[in-house]
């Protein structure tokens, strides 16, 4: 009913729409549906953030990786070359002993010392064993007595160590003093 009738001389009234209630709880929940499709937005936009900043992370790893692996490719090469050198600097050794080594120990030194030049040029070096047992870079194979030196000094050098930059290709194998 749009109106109700009062009295003859009166109007007809327009009474209020009886939905009213059902518009507004329509309202209600479509404001209430736009708040959460908007909280959802927000989620969605933070994890695609997160998943975007995870992904960045993992891209610089692989790239640190990626540099560290370039760096150190020539490890194997050197590795596989030492016991090359090992043998040289035997034969140095041994020729040395001979009279008429002279001239042959000269060339297995200049061989050794080119040897040790490419190493160095490529990153390589010859750990030192001047100095104190270190187990970081030394293996101590056994223990001596020696007058001269302090305990815990390196006695004597069994084979030698190399480094690759700052990686230990292979630990020096040394006898260490121990006078007591």
């Amino acid at each position: 009913m749009k109106g109700a009738k009062m009295s003859n001389e009166e109007e007809y009234v327009e009474s209020p729409p009886e939905n009213i209630d059902e518009d507004s709880t329509q309202e209600s929940n479509e404001l209430d549906n736009i708040e959460s499709l908007k909280q959802k937005i927000k989620e969605l936009e933070d994890q695609y953030l997160r998943t975007h900043a995870d992904f960045e992370n993992v891209k610089k790893r692989l790239e640190r990786e990626k540099s560290q692996a370039l760096e150190y490719a020539h490890e194997k090469i050197l590795k596989d070359i030492l016991p090359i050198a090992d043998t040289l600097e035997k034969a140095l050794e041994s020729a040395k002993l001979v009279e008429s080594g002279e001239k042959i120990a000269e060339g297995i030194k200049l061989t050794i010392d080119n040897l040790h030049k490419v190493f160095k040029n490529h990153g390589m070096e010859v750990i030192d064993t001047d100095n104190e047992f270190d187990p970081n870079l030394h293996d101590a194979i056994m223990h001596a007595n020696h007058p001269d030196k302090e305990d815990g000094q390196i006695a004597q050098v069994l084979q030698k160590g190399y480094k690759y930059k700052e990686r230990t290709l292979r630990p020096a194998m040394v006898s260490v003093v121990k006078n007591s």
